[in-house]
């Protein structure tokens, strides 16, 4: 699945000669934490509901007469201008990652020479998405298993769904927690997962989840 799936559009944007209280305004009125700063299009920085916050005095300090100038200072002021982006051809997962890597809550999705801004994809439309391609939103068991890292041997293992003709909504792979081995993840769907999980024990294959009572 690609960015351009699943990217906001219709993205609430300021530009650098805006105010802190417009950005203020915005935050509070469409309930975002990011916004993108633009000029003609392209995107030249972004600003957080926590940059405000640090920027605008403190309603548990005294009054200063500098407080409304602070709120009349430039978006240009407190911005950030090193803008981590999305291309709207990034895979989803990479995106995730980028996320992760550099702890940060949105990517603004940019095209062309000069960033013209197109969307921006949040870590809440990352969750939202992930959760979808798990297929953990609809009803659907999880069964887990143990295999040897060899090639070959996913397709093996879910032969055994075809024979029990349960389908299958998806499939993570991750190491296993001993040597020479990997864990297989399948979201299935059927509410009582029994008789694969038992064609999977006839085969031989080491079955983490579910668990059998005493286990």
């Amino acid at each position: 699945m690609l960015i351009e799936d699943i990217m906001k559009r219709d993205v609430i944007t300021v530009e650098p000669t805006d105010t802190i209280r417009t950005v203020l305004l915005k935050v509070q009125q469409y309930r975002i934490r990011h916004i993108p700063v633009v000029e003609k299009g392209n995107l030249v920085g972004i600003i957080s509901d926590r940059d405000v916050r640090d920027a605008c005095p403190s309603i548990l300090g005294q009054p200063h007469d500098d407080d409304e100038s602070i709120f009349c200072t430039p978006v240009s002021n407190i911005m950030r201008k090193d803008v981590i982006t999305s291309s709207p051809l990034d895979f989803v997962e990479e995106a995730a990652y980028v996320l992760y890597e550099n702890g940060i809550g949105c990517l603004p999705v940019v095209s062309g020479e000069h960033d013209q801004l197109i969307g921006i994809i949040t870590e809440t439309d990352i969750l939202h998405t992930l959760v979808e391609l798990m297929g953990v939103n609809f009803p659907s068991s999880h069964i887990e298993v143990e295999v040897d890292d060899r090639i070959g041997i996913l397709a093996d293992v879910t032969q055994l769904f075809k024979i029990a003709k349960c389908n299958v909504s998806s499939v993570l792979v991750f190491p296993g927690r001993r040597p020479t081995k990997k864990n297989v993840v399948f979201r299935v769907q059927t509410i009582d997962p029994r008789k694969v999980v038992s064609l999977i024990k006839g085969a031989g294959y080491h079955v983490v989840w579910p668990k059998d009572p005493g286990e």
